[in-house]
């Protein structure tokens, strides 16, 4: 235990002048517990410090196979050791100089135990979610309508919202963003994804009765569609399809729906890509046009991220290569175009490297970070930095 003599003496040999200095005096010493691994360090911004001070939590989540995240309501941040070449102490009973300043001024002398030390801390960074995870448990077991249900056995998989929020590594609000991205729905409690047979099934038996019924597409009454499709399905698969494909709004009392001309033209090329390896384009586009209801017009522009159009091939071909089915990693994702492709105009590999791009990022700064570009036939075009 340090006396005053002891102290000031110390000060003198610094060659710090006492005049300058708080008259309170804290001599700190190592806790007999005090150890490295005891404690663990997190620095947050002060978005995060004011989640915490409101109330609400933080959560790490990831497997043993997984690198942590971090996840608040609505962000999901990776975690990374950094290393410091000062030791971080922990000092519970510690005034910092703003406390000491509010105090009567005293000569005390304190004496305070570190309870630990430390020699790095976390350091978070925004990321994007890790979502591809969500859609390969919810298709372990697709929803194929109720008369599959009941043949099924009890051993195969379902999630609730807590089964998903404790395996997939994201926010709670990206996770439910996304399920609807995924057009999952709730099946006495539990989130399915449709099967895509009888998602298609659910949207014929829809457009059918538009067309039956002459309705103009963006005047679709909910309640006659219950009634008349009720019978073939269940009511919440008929509305579920509507919710899916349309926009829900409500007139003098009635809900209505108005239909998605996009999205329906776009899940009835998927239909029609699925089952082949490639696809004339002009005979596809002919053929996709006589698929989709009367009245709706199909353009390529539809299908940006979903199918790819060969031009150097004669005559002209398509293939489906769906976004959703390419790797979530920057690298790998890269690495599988450039397998199918060897080089890309931007054009065309943009809609497949979008949803990569962080806030501040753009596709021309993936493309110049993972690809290098050349001239052919007077148009940019890019290629592999590393060899596939």
């Amino acid at each position: 235990m340090r006396s005053r003599e002891e102290v000031e003496a110390t000060l003198q040999v610094a060659k710090l002048n006492p005049a300058e200095l708080l008259p309170p005096v804290q001599c700190l010493r190592f806790s007999p517990q005090a150890a490295a691994q005891e404690c663990c360090l997190l620095q947050l911004e002060p978005e995060l410090c004011a989640e915490l001070e409101a109330g609400r939590s933080l959560v790490i989540r990831g497997d043993r196979d997984e690198r942590a995240v971090l996840c608040s309501k609505d962000k999901t941040y990776d975690m990374k050791i950094a290393d410091t070449s000062n030791t971080l102490l922990f000092i519970p009973d510690c005034e910092t100089p703003e406390q000491l300043c509010a105090d009567e001024p005293t000569s005390n002398i304190t004496h305070i135990q570190i309870a630990g030390f430390s020699t790095n801390y976390w350091e978070l960074r925004r990321c994007r979610p890790k979502l591809k995870k969500l859609k390969k448990l919810l298709l372990e077991n697709p929803y194929e309508g109720p008369d599959s249900e009941r043949e099924r056995t009890s051993t195969h998989s379902k999630y609730t919202t807590e089964d998903l929020l404790d395996q997939v590594q994201a926010s709670e609000e990206e996770i439910m963003h996304q399920l609807q991205v995924l057009k999952a729905c709730q099946v006495e409690g539990y989130w399915r994804i449709l099967d895509f047979d009888y998602e298609m099934k659910l949207l014929t038996h829809v457009t059918q009765l538009i067309y039956s019924e002459s309705w103009p597409f963006n005047k679709v009454p909910l309640n006659i569609c219950l009634q008349e499709l009720g019978p073939l399905e269940p009511k919440e698969m008929i509305e579920h399809i509507l919710v899916c494909y349309g926009m829900k709004y409500t007139d003098e009392g009635e809900t209505y729906f108005e239909m998605d001309e996009e999205k329906v033209c776009r899940a009835t090329a998927q239909m029609l890509l699925q089952n082949a390896v490639k696809f004339n384009l002009s005979e596809f586009q002919e053929v996709w046009q006589q698929s989709v209801p009367e009245g709706m017009t199909t353009g390529q522009e539809q299908l940006k991220g979903l199918a790819l159009v060969d031009r150097s091939s004669r005559p002209e071909t398509i293939c489906l290569l769906n976004v959703e089915d390419l790797p979530e990693d920057n690298q790998e994702r890269f690495n599988s175009l450039f397998s199918i492709r060897e080089k890309w105009a931007e054009a065309d590999i943009a809609p497949y490297i979008q949803d990569l791009c962080s806030e501040k990022q753009t596709i021309g700064a993936l493309l110049t970070k993972y690809a290098r570009s050349s001239m052919q036939n007077g148009i940019k075009v890019y290629n592999s930095r590393r060899p596939v």
